[in-house]
């Protein structure tokens, strides 16, 4: 009986783990893989092949006046940002964008800070959004130029347009994504009005922002471009989409496609630097997005 009760002990035992130099080491990554790796280089190669096969098509067709190669591109790139004519193009379309982009995001804050504040606010936003988030931007052109005149005022209110819809939609989803427990803890805290919008709902929709920041940028630099093809200049000056057009009349193709091929660029380096950036220093280094 005492023997079913208590069972004999196990002895104990000790397993010696081998010392940490003993287990070999993996080896490591070769010169290629690392540089693989990297990603503005993948890219690179990408754009190159992307070159490759655009020179080798304009050859093959032999006709630059409508299809230049890419060297006679690049030739009439280079040769525009040395006479300093490209530069103050973009710096003039730069300067009406940024314009109308901070005026789109701050109108799309305030709308989407009064719908998550208030019922009135909600049904203010779901129908401005449901009417005018489908209209074209360029359409409100004729409009903007009998409202404002002709002049950057007009560029900068379609450009208004163009952001506000699309960033207040995003930011309004990632605001209704917010969990509760962040809202009841903010509520907790006294949070309230415009405190609680920017120290609890901004933070946690913060990926849903930055992707409508994305997309607001993305139709605002098109629209630009497209208005200043279809209205000209502005005031005696013109941007970017007016140099590509003022080239095509003159039947000058290189320099049109080297006016687009500026025009990517730009969206290249504002998605890789400054969206890239602002990426990898708030919503990555947080862990809210892989």
């Amino acid at each position: 009986m005492s023997r079913s009760l208590y069972p004999p002990l196990r002895p104990e035992y000790e397993n010696i783990l081998e010392p940490f130099t003993a287990v070999p080491v993996e080896q490591r990554l070769s010169w290629r893989a690392r540089l693989w790796n990297q990603g503005w280089i993948r890219k690179g190669i990408m754009l190159c092949m992307l070159a490759l096969l655009w020179e080798v098509a304009a050859r093959w067709q032999q006709n630059d006046l409508l299809f230049p190669t890419c060297t006679a591109t690049l030739q009439a790139l280079l040769e525009g940002l040395l006479s300093g004519e490209l530069i103050e193009k973009t710096a003039i379309s730069l300067s009406i964008l940024l314009q109308g982009y901070a005026g789109g995001v701050l109108f799309a804050f305030l709308l989407t800070a009064l719908a998550v504040s208030t019922q009135t606010g909600r049904d203010l936003l779901d129908t401005l959004t449901s009417m005018f988030n489908p209209l074209p931007a360029i359409a409100l052109l004729p409009l903007s130029l009998l409202w404002f005149g002709i002049g950057s005022n007009s560029l900068v209110f379609v450009l208004i347009h163009s952001v506000l819809w699309p960033l207040s939609l995003n930011t309004y989803t990632g605001f209704q994504g917010v969990p509760e427990t962040l809202r009841m803890s903010g509520r907790n805290y006294g949070l309230r009005g415009l405190r609680y919008v920017l120290q609890i709902l901004v933070p946690a929709a913060l990926p849903s922002i930055l992707s409508g920041l994305k997309i607001g940028w993305a139709f605002a630099w098109r629209t630009l471009i497209a208005a200043e093809l279809v209205f000209g200049a502005s005031s005696g000056r013109g941007g970017l989409g007016w140099y590509i057009f003022q080239n095509r009349n003159e039947l000058y193709t290189d320099k049109v496609f080297a006016g687009l091929v500026m025009v990517i660029l730009i969206g290249l380096l504002v998605e890789n630097l400054v969206f890239r950036t602002l990426e990898r220093v708030t919503i990555r280094r947080w862990g809210m997005q892989r």
